[in-house]
């Protein structure tokens, strides 16, 4: 439910996800393995909704506009679990039939056909039937990559004045692409990245290991999720120069305060 009340929000006030998630999140009082579950199922259909609609809109023989926005969402969701995760095929169903039932019972039964119908073909064969019934290549790209058409056309654009125009589906993919989740080793707490993942390119205290609530140093405070970038940023302050006591530090482009967690471990 933490997912389709996510998308919901999205579609009906442009919400933030990766603002709100995190609060639905904490309330709804998920475990780790659920939260996780939540964000892939949020996170995943925002990412690639033009090619589920385009799926659904085949499946249910209708545009999507032609299907009410409680339902679309709940087929999206289904969608994305059929075609993009290792949820079994019936627990995608029967759990998107259970949703369609709180948020729109009398739906439940097209939300079950239209799902059935997508677990019928392989996630390959849909996206080779959604490019043949696209009335464009553009469109085509589009739907199978999840952009709207202006933007397959700006990218186009863009890389040909570069001479690299070959390069377009290569851009698609890796812009779909989930980003792998970066860790910072704090100082102090955890000094020697290597000991508890593969250590990052660029950050020194940066590693790679996996779901972080698996690590039992996560879950200790002594590792924490915060990418390269803002790992460097902090370490650019607190390497440049030895620190000194009573030093005072500010922090203009302060988030949730990776950084200046980072900072305080250096201290």
């Amino acid at each position: 439910m933490v997912a389709y009340d996510v998308l919901a929000a999205v579609r009906d006030s442009d919400a933030y996800a990766n603002l709100l998630l995190p609060t639905r999140i904490e309330r709804a009082g998920l475990s780790p393995a659920d939260a996780a579950l939540a964000t892939e199922l949020t996170y995943g259909t925002l990412r690639l909704l033009g090619r589920y609609d385009a799926v659904i809109a085949l499946a249910a023989g209708r545009d999507v506009a032609a299907i009410d926005p409680p339902v679309l969402d709940v087929l999206r969701l289904g969608a994305h679990q059929l075609l993009a995760t290792r949820v079994p095929t019936h627990a995608a169903v029967n759990e998107s039939v259970a949703l369609a039932r709180r948020v729109a019972p009398s739906a439940a039964g097209f939300v079950n056909a239209v799902l059935r119908t997508v677990s019928r073909r392989e996630p390959a064969d849909w996206l080779e039937l959604v490019a043949e019934e696209a009335d464009s290549p553009d469109a085509a790209l589009a739907a199978v990559h999840s952009h709207p058409v202006w933007v397959i056309r700006a990218l186009r654009a863009a890389l040909e004045r570069e001479g690299r125009g070959d390069e377009l589906l290569a851009l698609l993919e890796a812009d779909n692409a989930s980003p792998r989740v970066n860790l910072v080793a704090l100082p102090g707490l955890a000094d020697d990245p290597a000991e508890l993942g593969e250590p990052d390119r660029y950050a020194p205290t940066g590693l790679t290991a996996g779901a972080p609530f698996e690590l039992v140093a996560a879950h200790e405070g002594r590792v924490r999720v915060q990418d390269e970038g803002s790992q460097i940023a902090a370490l650019a302050l607190s390497r440049a120069a030895p620190v000194r006591a009573g030093e005072r530090w500010l922090d203009l482009c302060s988030g949730p305060g990776g950084k200046t967690a980072l900072l305080a471990a250096e201290a």
